[in-house]
């Protein structure tokens, strides 16, 4: 019963630090705009990056990423108060909380980005390795397609490979770890539907090309 009260304020910690959106934070914040009014009207760095510029990006990349870090840590420290080595299983509940709270926030009428950002800092706490294998995947994606939402989907789909992959070889409980990957793989790709009707259909945004 313990544990599972745990669990359940790990959840509600994590969802209430996911939905603290700091692309709206950081657009309202310096320019007195809502950056989901803006743009793709997503509140994720890609559009602070298109509609403000680096300094605007980097705050929000830093903070979305932050908030995922400090969801899994806390909720790591509290679940391992009750069961002493099991912290990694809070941790993965509260890196699926976060997204969710990115994803829907509670502060901000519960439209918030696409998950990438707080997804990869969840990633980070809980399995740096598998972070810097998608890393690579990403940006040789990004950098030779220009297109930053490819670059998202594919390693969203890859998540759950590699973390099946780094559980097996630590020795991990492989079907909970790859089952919270998976899950959170289908809501980034999910997130990411409007993306790929423009893929289909050769119309997605390359970044650095002129806005029709």
């Amino acid at each position: 019963m313990a544990k599972a009260l745990v669990l359940v304020l790990c959840a509600l910690l994590a969802y209430m630090l996911g939905s603290i959106d700091f692309g709206v934070v950081v657009s309202r914040g310096l320019y007195h705009e809502d950056i989901r009014k803006k743009g793709s009207g997503n509140a994720g760095t890609t559009n602070i990056l298109r509609t403000y510029g680096k300094k605007a990006a980097t705050l929000t990349l830093a903070g979305d990423l932050g908030k995922g870090v400090v969801a899994v840590l806390l909720a790591d420290v509290l679940f391992g108060l009750v069961q002493p080595g099991g912290g990694m299983y809070g941790g993965y509940v509260a890196a699926f909380a976060a997204v969710c709270g990115h994803l829907w926030p509670l502060w901000f009428g519960f439209k918030g980005g696409k998950g990438v950002a707080v997804a990869a800092g969840a990633i980070l706490a809980t399995q740096p390795p598998v972070l810097l294998a998608l890393a690579v995947v990403f940006f040789a994606l990004a950098f030779s397609t220009r297109i930053v939402s490819l670059s998202s989907i594919v390693v969203a789909v890859l998540y759950p490979v590699f973390t099946a992959l780094w559980s097996l070889h630590c020795g991990y409980n492989v079907w909970f770890t790859t089952g919270c990957a998976a899950v959170m793989a289908a809501l980034v790709i999910w997130m990411h539907r409007a993306n790929i009707k423009r893929l289909l259909n050769g119309t997605e945004y390359k970044f650095g090309e002129k806005k029709k």
